[in-house]
Order: C-alpha cells, then sequence, then structure tokens
C-alpha cells in the first residue's frame, strides 16, 4: 500500500468529539469539533458518562462535517486516524469503535494515535489563514504537554521516537486550575477565567510554595493548590484579600516551574527547539514568560494556533502521516 497522503482524523479522548481531514500530515483541509463543556460546568468538571453519551451523539455529524468542509467523500481518503490512549474508557471506546468500524467497511487502512504525542504534533500542522507552522526539521526537541489531564516532558528525536522525561506526580496543570478556581468561586474551567484575572491582580506580596522535585523532571502542583485553599480560608474576610492577586501568585508559581524545567531539559540534551502543547499552553502567562526566557537562552519555543491547543483532531491525523 502505497504511504497515506489524506487522512481522516478522529479524536474522544475526553469530552471534545473531533473530526478533521490533513493532507501530506501538514495542510489542514478541515478541522470540526464539537464540544459538552456546558452538559460538565455545573458539576465543576467532565463527567465521563456524560462526556461519551454526547459523543455517541455527535461522532457521526462531526466525521460528516470534517468531509463537507474538505469537500470529499469517504473515497477521497487514503487512511483513517483515531486516538487510542490515553483518555476517559468511555470516550476512548466511541471514537475507536466508531473509527474501526469506518476503516473496515471502507477498507481503508486505521492508524492508533498516542493522545499526548500528538498535542506536540499540534505546532505542525498548518490552518488556513493562520501564522506558519513550526517547520517539521526542527528535530530533535523538548515537548512539553500541559493540559487537565498530563503535564508531560518529552524528549522528541522524531516523530516515532519520543522519550518520557518527566510527569506530574499528582495533579495535571490545568486540574489545578480547575480546582483552584473551585476554591476562588470561579467556575469551571478554570484556566481562562484565572488567566485573565490574573493579568488584573499582579503583585509580589502573595507567594505560594512550589515543588521543584529536584533532580527530576516531574512535576507537583497539589501543594501548591491546597496552599490557595489555606490562604484563602484564613484571608477571604479581610478588606484587603483580593481574588485577582490570589490568582496571579497561583499562575504564577505554576507557570515558574512549568518554564524552568522545560528550559532545562533543552540545555542538558543541547536542543534548541521547544514544543508546547495541550490546553495550558493558551495561556497568556506561561507564553510570554517561554517566549522571553526561551529567547535569553537561545532556544526557540513553539505553540499551537489557540484552536489547536485544546483537543483537536487535526493533531492526531497531522501525526498519523508520520506512522509507521
Amino acid at each position: 500500500m502505497k504511504h497515506p497522503r489524506t487522512i481522516l482524523g478522529i479524536e474522544t479522548s475526553c469530552d471534545e468529539t473531533a473530526a478533521a481531514i490533513v493532507k501530506d500530515g501538514v495542510a489542514v483541509l478541515s478541522n470540526v469539533v464539537a464540544t459538552s463543556l456546558k452538559d460538565h460546568a455545573q458539576f465543576g468538571g467532565v463527567i465521563p458518562e456524560i462526556a461519551s453519551r454526547r459523543q455517541i451523539e455527535y461522532i457521526h455529524w462531526v466525521v460528516g462535517e470534517s468531509l463537507s468542509k474538505a469537500q470529499m467523500t469517504l473515497k477521497d481518503i487514503d487512511a483513517i486516524a483515531v486516538t487510542r490512549s490515553p483518555g476517559l474508557i468511555g470516550s476512548l471506546l466511541v471514537g475507536l469503535s466508531f473509527a474501526r468500524g469506518l476503516s473496515r467497511a471502507t477498507h481503508k487502512p486505521l492508524i492508533e494515535i498516542d493522545h499526548i504525542r500528538a498535542h506536540l504534533y499540534a505546532n505542525y500542522v498548518q490552518l488556513p489563514q493562520a501564522i506558519p507552522a513550526c517547520p517539521l526539521k526542527r528535530l530533535p526537541a523538548v515537548g512539553l504537554v500541559v493540559s487537565g489531564g498530563h503535564s508531560s516532558l518529552f524528549f522528541v528525536k522524531d516523530f516515532n521516537n519520543y522519550k518520557l522525561l518527566g510527569v506530574t506526580r499528582d495533579d495535571a496543570a490545568g486540574e489545578a486550575f480547575d480546582k483552584v478556581a473551585r476554591i476562588l468561586g470561579l467556575g469551571y474551567p478554570g484556566g481562562p477565567v484565572i488567566d485573565r484575572l490574573a493579568g488584573q491582580g499582579i503583585n509580589h506580596e502573595i507567594k505560594f510554595p512550589q515543588a521543584p522535585l529536584s533532580g527530576t523532571y516531574d512535576f507537583s502542583f497539589s501543594g501548591t493548590k491546597t496552599a490557595v485553599l489555606y490562604y484563602t480560608q484564613k484571608n477571604k474576610n479581610k478588606a484587603d484579600y483580593s481574588v485577582a492577586q490570589v490568582a496571579y501568585a497561583f499562575q504564577k508559581s505554576v507557570v515558574d516551574v512549568l518554564v524552568t524545567k522545560s528550559l532545562h531539559a533543552c540545555r542538558r540534551l543541547g536542543v534548541n527547539t521547544l514544543l508546547v502543547g495541550g490546553g495550558v499552553a493558551a495561556n497568556s502567562a506561561l507564553r510570554a514568560s517561554l517566549q522571553a526566557e526561551a529567547k535569553l537562552q537561545g532556544v526557540d519555543v513553539f505553540f499551537p494556533p489557540m484552536s489547536l491547543c485544546l483537543d483537536n483532531a487535526a493533531m492526531i491525523a497531522g501525526l498519523a502521516f508520520h506512522s509507521r
């Protein structure tokens, strides 16, 4: 079989239901995402059963819509890619079952993709009218994936060779943002609202502890989250208490750890490319801090477009092009 050029990607690892068509691993011809976020907001987090039920309802539509937007039919597709892991079991089964059935019915090859690695590949796919993506030749690299479920650091030798350097030992960065938002009464999801508030609460008086975990590239944000809880319980009724200032101090603590460990890995491994992916890659403080520090250290840092930071199928189809 010739190498597949045009790939239909399907992603259902959490609460999004997504489909996309990508050509040659780079050009995004369509990228469709249906979300059940409103269904989960009242509970303060993703409810797995609700997520999978909504995905059963949405998946046929998103695949059809992705084909329609690309002005293609299934006959024009060379292969089908789908998220294999990690993720919510029920949600993964929706995507895998649909993709496997579609593969068998159309006689198209099926490529199963690791969701976390795909977040790093989001830097390489090119959306129409978007700024140029990271050049494919920018490897090897260090890759930082920060999302609601993952905080992981990788050495990326090539698109089939990833070495895990460190992971979170407790709360992922995005999970910590959501839990702190709940402590502060800001609702769900917490990342965007904390990011906005932090810009209004810049201060140098409030500091929350970090867990450096010296000698490793692992992360730990649970202690920082707990420190926010204790600080809030102690000070929330005081006249000078400011939710915005607490948000700023929390965000700064998390961002500083992510920046320090990522750039240290670049120095130790002797690479000058840093790839960032996942929902927290949309955080404005992380982007600004990493870009500033990376420039000082001679490292080029890349972030996906905002729409590709969150779960999407374009990154799944793109990475599938390089599978062997």
